[in-house]
């Protein structure tokens, strides 16, 4: 839910107030639909759509496209093409009804990885992976993604590959080497 929603305490026969843009949607409903929308013609570019937010910030309402290229490393030609293309498509579809700024970015160098998908499409890249254990402590690996089989990331670290639990894991972000 979007900053400044104001919410009716749900009780047994009360339901909660959900925020609405307008045009009756919620924001994450209006996400959703953008989602839907916008992820085709990321795809037509060769581009993947790691993550899409509509909230309000400083200077009013913001859609950010989160993009990046299967092997990382989306350049800023590429985000100011799907930015036009992306424009004009909100424009004929008119889903956003209110003033709005657009930004096109990639994910940056140290990546978050938050999505069965993105363990998948980034398998051969290096990661840091944090695992919750049962005591509530956390154990952190670093090495080489090879992805997901069944539900466990493998990753590959210090000669053995570690099935390291996707429901345990608290955090995960790609790493670069210099």
């Amino acid at each position: 839910m979007g900053s400044g929603g104001h919410h009716k305490a749900a009780g047994a026969d009360e339901s909660v107030q959900v925020p609405r843009i307008r045009g009756g949607l919620s924001e994450d409903e209006l996400v959703e639909r953008l989602y839907q929308l916008l992820e085709p013609v990321v795809r037509s570019e060769g581009l993947v759509l790691v993550e899409i937010t509509f909230r309000r910030e400083g200077h009013g309402r913001v859609l950010r496209l989160i993009v990046d290229l299967p092997q990382g490393g989306v350049t800023l030609d590429e985000c100011a093409r799907l930015s036009r293309q992306v424009s004009d498509l909100l424009d004929v579809e008119d889903l956003i009804q209110e003033p709005h700024h657009l930004e096109v970015s990639s994910p940056g160098l140290n990546r978050r990885l938050k999505t069965r998908r993105d363990f998948e499409i980034f398998a051969g890249r290096q990661a840091r992976i944090v695992v919750r254990d049962q005591e509530g402590g956390t154990t952190t690996w670093q090495g080489r993604l090879l992805g997901i089989k069944a539900d466990e990331v493998l990753l590959e670290t210090g000669g053995m590959v570690r099935a390291l639990p996707l429901d345990q894991v608290a955090k995960a972000s790609l790493k670069v080497d210099f």
